[in-house]
């Protein structure tokens, strides 16, 4: 993956999905195919992205999650012991929005690999590095009803197991990297640091390839457009977490930086680790400049040695169109190539 390279880039996971696979600029858009054809329409998808993020000068790719549309939902459809008929009502993040979900009613099990045949066909595809993105534990936990475990913690676990079986064969595909995203983590925040930590670090147990936990204050829901308004002038969640993540053996941390109010200080509780920069804002059409990304990989370069920072995209770029997209991997390398000129 070129180790050496100063502010290699990547992104969050998503992009667009392009218009014959699903409804542009739409969050969780259902299909327009089925069966093979639906096969086939998202390996082309993936072929455009895998393209674009190269032709832009993204030097660690990800297929764009092409492959699902929803980013629990599309692993948990293949886990058994989930009744999708039972649905419960449920709230969302601490009961930020309420929905009706799923649930679990007996032992969580693997009914069969999951994505291994598409980072088969991604890997072949790319000389770049390979991220591979899945939903976190607790994120999991938060997305689903429990009607078995009796214990968030414990349902946790079990899919925290899933989800090593299915990472290790990622691996043993081709993937360089493998994301969980962690959303919920600057939600329950002693949950965190009781179990949550311990379930991710399950989830990644015996992996050899770099491991990474995106976590943000969520993007494209109005729900969380309306809770970030009322976080004031700083949002500070990340303080209470960061120390646990630090000591644990995930090796990256994804968060945003651009256009939020996090402190970039609070990148300093996070000595051990990679950063993964969010220098793009996926909340805005506007596409950055170089030299906007550029200032805030520099900004974060005052908490973070140059070699422990990968400039990345805040989150998903899923509800954008192409061409925005597009122009902010664009920014996103050549704010980084900036970095690298600055830096000899």
């Amino acid at each position: 993956m070129g180790e050496t390279k100063l502010f290699r880039t990547t992104i969050a996971g998503s992009l667009p999905k392009p218009f014959w696979l699903a409804e542009p600029e739409t969050l969780w858009a259902k299909w327009r195919y089925q069966g093979d054809e639906l096969e086939a329409a998202k390996r082309d998808a993936v072929l455009v992205w895998l393209k674009e993020q190269e032709d832009a000068g993204i030097d660690i790719v990800t297929d764009g999650e092409q492959f699902r549309i929803h980013f629990v939902h599309g692993f948990l459809e293949h886990v058994g012991g989930i009744d999708w008929d039972r649905k419960t009502k449920m709230g969302i993040r601490d009961n930020r929005y309420v929905v009706d979900v799923p649930t679990v009613t007996s032992p969580i099990t693997r009914k069969r690999t999951v994505h291994v045949e598409e980072v088969r066909f991604t890997r072949a595809h790319t000389k770049r590095g390979l991220k591979w993105t899945l939903p976190g534990p607790m994120t999991i936990c938060d997305t689903i009803a429990d009607a078995h475990y009796g214990r968030r913690a414990d349902m946790a676990m079990a899919f925290a197991a899933v989800l090593n079986e299915e990472a290790r064969e990622l691996e043993a595909a081709g993937a360089d990297v493998i994301q969980f995203d962690e959303p919920a983590f600057n939600v329950f925040m002693e949950d965190v640091k009781d179990w949550g930590v311990a379930a991710l670090e399950r989830a990644a147990e015996g992996l050899n390839c770099k491991t990474a936990v995106h976590i943000c204050y969520g993007y494209g829901i109005e729900a969380n457009i309306k809770w970030k308004e009322t976080l004031g002038s700083e949002w500070r969640q990340y303080e209470e977490i960061f120390p646990a993540l630090n000591a644990s053996r995930i090796d990256q941390v994804s968060l945003e930086c651009a256009a939020s109010k996090v402190p970039l200080s609070l990148i300093g509780l996070l000595k051990h680790k990679d950063i993964l920069v969010g220098a793009i804002d996926v909340a805005t059409n506007a596409i950055e400049t170089p030299e906007q990304v550029a200032a805030t990989l520099r900004a974060a370069t005052e908490f973070a040695a140059p070699e422990r920072i990968l400039p990345c995209t805040n989150c998903g770029l899923a509800p954008l169109s192409r061409t925005v997209a597009v122009g902010k991997l664009k920014a996103l390398a050549d704010g980084a190539a900036l970095m690298r000129a600055d830096a000899g």
